[in-house]
């Protein structure tokens, strides 16, 4: 077990969650989604969880399963063309996380997603939550545009407002 993990996750408050990603800023977020949505056919879901819980903690729980688990509990999976993705976020670890559904998975590779989650992992270590979140959407749009470009009116499958676990 990771002692330091353990306490940056007991300590992580609803406080400092609020304190990273304030109303404003998630309506921001919640734009920039929207604004995404128009450019491609794929669908954009942004997830922000303070810490895991005690048992998902103390059983080694990483960022990237919680995000899998995550991914289906909010259904990205549910569009029409399997093009979901699901950018997630466990702050205590500063962990950034993206789960593509198998429509889009098939053409973007690790490595540009990971480019992706860098970028905004570096942005978080500043502090600049918004502005790596909202750059982070920014780059997913580019991926989709490139894959799923718009040919007609968007469908709106999923909800854009992001999620704060």
């Amino acid at each position: 077990m990771d002692l330091k993990r353990i306490i940056r996750h007991l300590l992580m408050t609803h406080w400092r969650v609020k304190a990273a990603f304030p109303p404003r800023s998630l309506s921001v977020i919640e734009k920039a989604i929207q604004e995404s949505h128009k450019a491609h056919v794929g669908q954009v879901r942004f997830v922000v969880e303070g810490a895991l819980h005690n048992a998902a903690l103390f059983d080694g729980l990483t960022a990237r399963e919680r995000a899998i688990d995550v991914f289906s509990q909010l259904r990205v999976w549910d569009t029409e063309h399997n093009n979901g993705v699901l950018i997630y976020l466990l702050l205590a670890d500063r962990d950034v996380e993206i789960i593509a559904d198998r429509g889009i998975h098939l053409r973007v590779s690790a490595a540009e997603w990971e480019a992706v989650c860098q970028m905004m992992e570096s942005e978080f270590q500043r502090g600049k939550y918004q502005a790596g979140s909202v750059g982070g959407i920014q780059q997913v749009t580019e991926l989709l545009k490139r894959h799923f470009p718009a040919h007609r009116p968007p469908r709106e499958d999923l909800p854009s407002s992001p999620v704060v676990m």
